[in-house]
């Protein structure tokens, strides 16, 4: 397109002005303009940088966009000084130094302009001067800024569009506030709206930031915003953040589909949400860090995460208000830990969480008045010394245990209810305390209050009823209870009267008050089950209080599974150490220490798993391990995503496991090679003291495949000592996978026709062993497809034999999956 024209029209009122002229530039045309002018622009590519001194009309033909290109080689295509109109342009810029629109002063109205450009911004206003009304404006810059406002300037954007921007889509800084009205900003690089320094500031106002690379809306070091009924979308990094005291408002907006944080807040910023909607985010919905970093939020929505961490993370003395908010569908509701963190929540829900609905930790505060929580695994959980705060008025409903209170924790409940709890309604060990006054528990599949020994906890005016296994269950030594009371349905005991500090004559019905634990001297297996204890799901295999059963019927399992020789070598030597030092302890002889924690290499599906199930019953049945339950993790279950978060998820893992066997699948993933500052290594350094702390109370098992579980012995000094016995799992050979699908067909009711066995031969000899075969699973998923074909097959007839029904043949093997093609 070739330069045109531009016809001036003068607007003065003096008879000589009333007149038109063409021009064959827009530098000449401007230089004879002045304020009240209105240039046409023909339609044409102007290589021109232009300076508008002097409010004037700039305009292109109506409706045709994109038809006058001011297009320089290098420099600002259009620099604003004055209150002047432009209208229906197509700005190029391709300096990487500069903006290629320009506002330094006056207020100028920008209508319809279309910014490409690769330029340092597309958009910029600079200076307290610049005040700009900027009109279904479209900017795209995938080279720089798609709007900057910086060094004072404001303005108002009204139904623009940043199409993309390779750095923000909308910077402001230096002081700048501008005002966007139904913008959208979208495939930015960096944050999708980023203001930043004291003084700047934005409000947004019906706004949309989606599909960006970084964060989408960024405020930091004493910058303020406010965003009202915006939504905030697709980010690749976090939805919202603030850092250094930044001050952000938001108001009924929408922040969703955030694969991180949907919103992070630390160093003392403030945020403060109404009628806002939190929901599918991969990390945290809320996370706010250190003393000073606040969050007060009103009639909020946090739900749907899609990842495996809790909706509202406090730590680092930061502080955080819930008011009428509601908090559902995720695995953790409310996480507040470390000495000066605090929650206040009032009149709110926390339902369907997988998890715990509120844990308090570490010396953190949680205050809960009139809140209901229901569906949850753990209603609320204070978790050690230091940690307490107050429920009010609180229900809990359709949860595993209502109210767990551990190691020193102290909280006060007052006017709680707790209904249809699968576990106990209350329950308080390892030296908990906690005051309960008028507290409830009904129709608890557990007991309605379960104290432990040694925890001196305080019970006024609580009340049970129709609690399956008792209203109260009480140590000896520790609890106090005083007019409390209950109805006599699932009691086991009568209570002694006057007992555990009620005086004599009080109404005791359904307590039980119980001694300590039994006498070192009688073996553990000797021992008589422990109470049910609760505890939030946890993917443990045997439920506490099963009887263990005998070392020679779990060791009759283990020669029944199919292979493993060399598995079961080591095993039975390693059992036998244990079994010989147990009968020279008791016969007041030394005995020699046993390594039980063990190292498992090998291919996936050769029975890992099995085996160190059955490791952790038959430990259990020599009186070695209490329970003998295997609690299996993995690195997701082990990693948070926070310094700190980590050393927490490790420790309760290790907890869940006490007195079985914690199996750590594919431990290796804990320290990849390029790991930098991964905290998976924090896993494991946690993961190493706590055995050598308590080395009797768990056994600990990693696995993996061989190469990489001796990268992994050697990534913390203490790891291989720690693991002295390495039992290495052999893939699977035709035979063995022959005999576990006979074994799964006799399992099943069926049976392998003639030839069948031969064909099963063949078949697992030819089949590939690739990364992708799974050694046990392929030889179920084997079985599993012949049944199927098997059912295509007699399906089609009328009336099937039982031997028609039963048979399996080879017709009905899978076909071979197809070799890749040769080089």
């Amino acid at each position: 397109m070739v330069q045109g024209t531009v016809q001036v029209t003068h607007g003065g009122s003096s008879r000589w002005r009333r007149r038109s002229g063409e021009y064959p530039t827009l530098t000449a045309a401007l230089a004879v303009a002045g304020d009240g002018d209105v240039l046409s622009i023909a339609p044409g590519t102007y290589r021109e940088n232009l300076v508008l001194h002097h409010a004037v009309t700039l305009r292109g033909p109506e409706g045709g966009a994109g038809s006058v290109r001011i297009a320089p080689l290098d420099g600002v295509a259009l620099t604003v000084r004055a209150s002047a109109v432009i209208q229906d342009l197509y700005l190029e810029g391709q300096d990487r130094a500069a903006p290629a629109l320009l506002v330094e002063d006056g207020c100028p109205e920008l209508t319809d302009l279309r910014v490409s450009t690769h330029s340092a911004a597309g958009i910029e206003v600079r200076g307290a001067g610049a005040r700009p009304l900027v009109r279904r404006c479209t900017v795209e810059n995938p080279a720089g800024v798609g709007i900057a406002v910086l060094d004072g300037g404001g303005g108002v954007f009204e139904e623009c569009e940043v199409v993309a921007a390779g750095q923000n889509g909308v910077s402001v800084r230096g002081g700048g506030r501008p005002r966007l009205e139904r913008c959208r900003i979208h495939h930015a690089t960096g944050a999708g709206i980023g203001v930043t320094g004291e003084g700047s500031g934005l409000e947004a106002l019906g706004c949309e930031v989606y599909e960006v690379k970084g964060a989408g809306v960024q405020i930091a070091a004493r910058a303020t915003a406010r965003l009202t009924d915006c939504s905030v979308h697709r980010t690749s990094a976090d939805g919202v953040t603030l850092d250094t005291d930044a001050v952000l408002t938001l108001a009924g907006c929408d922040i969703h589909d955030i694969p991180e944080n949907a919103v992070d807040l630390r160093s003392r910023s403030v945020l403060t949400l109404s009628r806002t909607t939190v929901r599918r985010f991969g990390r945290n919905g809320l996370s706010v860090w250190d003393p000073g970093t606040r969050v007060d939020a009103e009639s909020c929505e946090i739900h749907d995460s899609t990842g495996d961490y809790p909706a509202v993370w406090i730590s680092d003395g930061a502080t955080v208000s819930l008011d009428s908010c509601r908090v559902h569908d995720v695995p953790d509701a409310l996480f507040v830990l470390d000495r000066g963190s605090r929650v206040d929540v009032v009149d709110s829900d926390l339902s369907q969480v997988r998890n715990t609905a509120v844990s308090v930790s570490d010396g953190a505060t949680a205050q809960l008045d009139d809140c209901r929580i229901r569906e949850a695994a753990t209603g609320a959980w204070f978790r050690d010394h230091g940690s307490g705060g107050t429920l009010a008025g609180c229900t809990i409903d359709a949860v595993q245990t209502g109210v767990i209170v551990t190691k020193g924790a102290d909280p006060a409940l007052e006017r709680c209810t707790v209904t249809s709890a699968a576990e106990a309604g209350f329950y308080v060990s390892a030296g908990g305390r906690g005051t309960f006054t008028a507290c409830r528990v009904s129709d608890s599949s557990g007991f309605g209050f379960h104290v432990m020994d040694g925890c001196r906890t305080t019970l006024t005016r609580c009340h049970t009823e129709r609690c399956a296994r008792g209203g109260y269950e009480f140590a000896e030594d520790g609890p106090t209870a005083q007019d409390c009371t209950g109805d006599a349905s699932g009691t086991r005991a009568a209570a002694r009267s006057g007992a555990g500090g009620v005086p004599a004559g009080g109404e005791r019905s359904g307590i039980r008050t119980v001694t300590g634990v039994q006498s070192p001297a009688v073996p553990a297996a000797q021992q008589p089950p422990p109470p049910s204890v609760p505890r939030p799901a946890d993917g443990s295999q045997a439920a506490p209080g099963t009887a263990p059963r005998e070392s020679g019927e779990m060791l009759g399992q283990l020669d029944a599974l199919v292979g493993l020789d060399s598995v079961k070598r080591e095993v039975r030597a390693l059992t036998d150490m244990i079994e010989v030092g147990r009968r020279r302890q008791l016969a007041g002889l030394k005995a020699a220490s046993v390594r039980r924690h063990l190292v498992f290499t090998g291919s996936p599906g050769t029975g890992k798993t099995t085996v160190a199930r059955l490791y952790g019953e038959i430990l259990a049945s020599l009186g070695v391990l209490e329970r003998g339950h295997l609690v299996e993790v993995s690195r997701v279950d082990l990693v948070g995503e926070h310094i700190g978060s980590t050393a927490i998820r490790t420790q309760e893992a290790f907890d869940r496991a006490r007195g079985g066997v914690l199996f750590i699948d594919e431990a290796y993933a804990l320290a990849p090679e390029d790991s930098g500052r991964d905290f998976g290594r924090e896993a494991i350094d946690t993961l190493v003291k706590l055995m050598e702390d308590h080395r009797d109370a768990v056994v600990v098992i990693v696995a993996g495949y061989t190469a990489e579980m001796e990268r992994f012995l050697t990534v913390n000094p203490g790891v291989a000592s720690r693991f002295s016995r390495t039992i290495t799992f052999g893939d699977y050979g035709p035979e063995e996978l022959l005999r576990i699908v006979e074994q799964q067909a006799e399992e099943h009711e069926y049976r392998l026709g003639e030839g069948t066995s031969q064909a099963l031969l063949t078949y697992f000899t030819e089949l590939p062993k690739g990364p992708a075969f799974g050694n046990g699973r392929t030889a179920r998923q084997t079985f599993e497809s012949m049944v199927e074909r098997h059912a295509g097959r007699v399906a089609q007839l009328s009336e099937p034999s039982t031997d028609e029904l039963t048979l399996l043949f080879p017709a009905d093997l899978p076909t071979l999956p197809a070799l890749p093609a040769p080089c």
